[in-house]
């Protein structure tokens, strides 16, 4: 009987196309291939093993797999079926060389695209802590059907990053980035990272090929997220090494091409960390699910509908191995997906080679182990991010509790600094804005020339409105990136407001709004703009902001300065008490210049005629520098 018998088949068919078949025929050939049988043997016997605990609840009859070795191109294990000889689940077929549709697998090379910056401005289109709305979408079709993806689970999450959109494999937000970039830019990246099968007519898919609508074979996507563990480069897969006749005339020796550089290795990375982000996965596959490896391992899983299909695909950078279970004649499994269906044997695969020195000797190359774990290369960078909870409706400032890599960009012009007398935008990071708003009252109806979208909460002014035209109580306040695509905008927006998170006004601030904002019952409205929560301070200021209010109700403001400490200051009033309201001007002027350095507040405190305070005082926190 054959020996790693599909392979064998395959290796014949390889000889055949460049020797001929009769030549194949008549033997005299010595051959030597890429296979390693302790792989081979490893993977039938797990195989078979996890097929036979699954075949019975799951109608699960077959599964493929595929070993590569990304820094050789080597096929060090090719399984294309768990038993070559039963005619039953078509067992002489060779599953990781059959077209099959690889659902949420096919994902990275999405958001690979994404990610690679444009070759003239050197800027990606998107950052791995961009915001997509994972919200119902409606997409109508030339026959008058609509398209309406959906996550797996069913659910909608609202916004979500693009880190956590590609590590919980949720539906919508892929849709939305393919949306976004195009199928052409997509299937150009397919191409380069040696996916062939879906030509080069972006005529023929929808948004859905982004899902797995198309079909590849395990071979090709396997070979694919090589790429990412060889940093961007492409070593197409080998498995003939050497060809010579029995009298020693060498007809063939395998020299490993020069890598191609085909991603940039820094979204090579970018990809790699998030797939092996165990905690960033968690809320879709839990906290004790088969991704998880004791190592640095990346991974993606994709279950195409019905059933028909479980794939899981993950890598070291020594690695890489994928993983098909299914039937060959593509009748449904019933109810296991590719976490349940697939994952368990990638895991147990991949923790059977890395706990095997035999094993890992056989990644080595030139006499040297690959690495062990993801190393990011030059042109990256970690920045805080703000956790989006802390959006909500009427917030200043976010927490920043997260971290994410960003590609380092061209140098742009530097921003002119602020006019101090005119409103500004501030993107706080890639999801968060910062921009002058007021709040509208309930069901203020605004003609927006989209009825779909809920009554806002907020209207906004434009950059660099001047201080002096803004309303009293307007306020530079947080905003969450607005969708992309104007489909999904009404449901965002619904969205944002059930959940109370604040998603960027539709719509600018009106003569007409602005009349219906004002509370009438509100005696005053008090706030100090500049200087900001946080900032640093020096010299001589002025305190900007607005102390607005009816002289026959408030008595006057003051500014007090806090010191000492700080959970328990003790209060000094800058300046004097201020009797005559102020819109958006100077409240009174820091001396920041004769403070020690350290940290101190300033509070606004606006008093009524009968020596309460109108409300809470507004209180911020700087810190005084030489």
């Amino acid at each position: 009987s054959l020996i790693a018998p599909h392979f064998a088949v395959y290796v014949r068919q390889l000889l055949e196309a460049e020797y001929g078949a009769e030549m194949v025929a008549n033997g005299g050939l010595l051959v030597t291939t890429s296979i390693d049988l302790n792989y081979q043997r490893l993977a039938e016997t797990m195989a078979r093993r996890h097929v036979g605990e699954l075949a019975a609840e799951h109608n699960l009859n077959n599964a493929a797999l595929i070993a590569l070795k990304p820094g050789t191109g080597d096929i060090l294990a090719m399984l294309g079926s768990v038993n070559y000889h039963d005619d039953a689940i078509d067992g002489r077929v060779n599953v990781t060389l059959s077209q099959q549709q690889p659902g949420s697998a096919i994902k990275p090379v999405t958001y690979a695209a994404a990610l690679t910056p444009d070759p003239g401005s050197g800027v990606p289109a998107w950052t791995a802590a961009d915001l997509l709305w994972d919200v119902p979408v409606d997409y109508p079709q030339w026959d008058g059907s609509t398209y309406r993806p959906l996550n797996y689970d069913r659910r909608f999450r609202g916004p979500v990053r693009l880190r956590g959109a590609l590590a919980n494999s949720y539906n919508i937000p892929a849709v939305l980035t393919l949306q976004d970039i195009g199928l052409p830019r997509f299937m150009e990246m397919a191409q380069r990272m040696g996916i062939q099968s879906f030509g080069d007519d972006p005529s023929r898919y929808g948004l859905s090929l982004t899902l797995g609508g198309g079909e590849l074979t395990p071979l090709e996507l396997t070979a694919a997220y090589a790429v990412f563990a060889n940093g961007g480069y492409r070593i197409p897969p080998t498995a003939i090494l050497r060809v010579e006749r029995t009298n020693g005339q060498l007809l063939f020796n395998y020299e490993p091409p020069a890598p191609e550089p085909v991603l940039d290795p820094r979204v090579a990375f970018l990809i790699s960390d998030i797939l092996d982000d165990d905690a960033a996965r968690q809320p879709a596959m839990g906290r004790d699910n088969p991704l998880a490896l004791p190592f640095p391992a990346a991974v993606k899983t994709g279950t195409t509908n019905d059933f028909r299909d479980n794939w899981t695909v993950g890598y070291t950078p020594g690695l890489v191995v994928g993983v098909w279970t299914g039937n060959s004649d593509n009748t449904p499994m019933i109810n296991i997906s590719g976490l349940t269906g697939a994952a368990p044997l990638w895991a147990e695969f991949m923790q059977a080679v890395y706990s095997d020195y035999d094993l890992l000797a056989t990644l080595a190359s030139g006499g040297a182990q690959p690495p062990t774990e993801f190393a990011p290369p030059p042109g990256l960078e970690r920045r805080s991010i703000c956790d989006l909870a802390s959006v909500a409706v009427g917030a200043i400032n976010c927490n920043f509790n997260q971290q994410e890599w960003f590609l380092e960009t061209p140098a742009a012009d530097p921003a002119p600094t602020p006019d101090p007398a005119l409103s500004a935008w501030e993107q706080v990071e890639p999801a968060v804005w910062r921009l002058t708003a007021v709040g509208l009252p309930p069901d203020l109806f605004i003609d927006d020339q989209n009825n779909d979208l809920p009554a806002q909460l907020f209207c906004h002014f434009p950059p660099l409105t001047p201080l002096e035209n803004l309303p009293a109580d307007a306020l530079p306040l947080l905003f969450l990136s607005p969708p992309r695509n104007p489909e999904s905008l009404a449901e965002a927006h619904n969205w944002a407001q059930e959940n109370n998170l604040a998603l960027m006004p539709a719509a600018l601030c009106t003569e007409e709004m602005l009349l219906a904002e004002r509370d009438p019952n509100v005696p005053a409205v008090w706030r100090i703009a500049s200087p900001r929560d946080g900032d640093e301070v020096s010299g001589i200021l002025p305190i900007v902001g607005t102390a607005d209010f009816n002289p026959a109700e408030v008595q006057f403001y003051k500014i007090e300065l806090g010191r000492g400490d700080l959970q328990n200051p003790e209060w000094v009033t800058l300046g004097d008490t201020h009797n005559t309201p102020v819109v958006n001007g100077q409240l009174e002027m820091l001396h920041a210049a004769g403070l020690p350095p350290g940290d101190y507040l300033l509070r606004l405190i606006v008093v009524l005629w009968d020596g309460n305070y109108v409300g809470e005082p507004h209180t911020i926190r700087v810190t005084a520098r030489p």
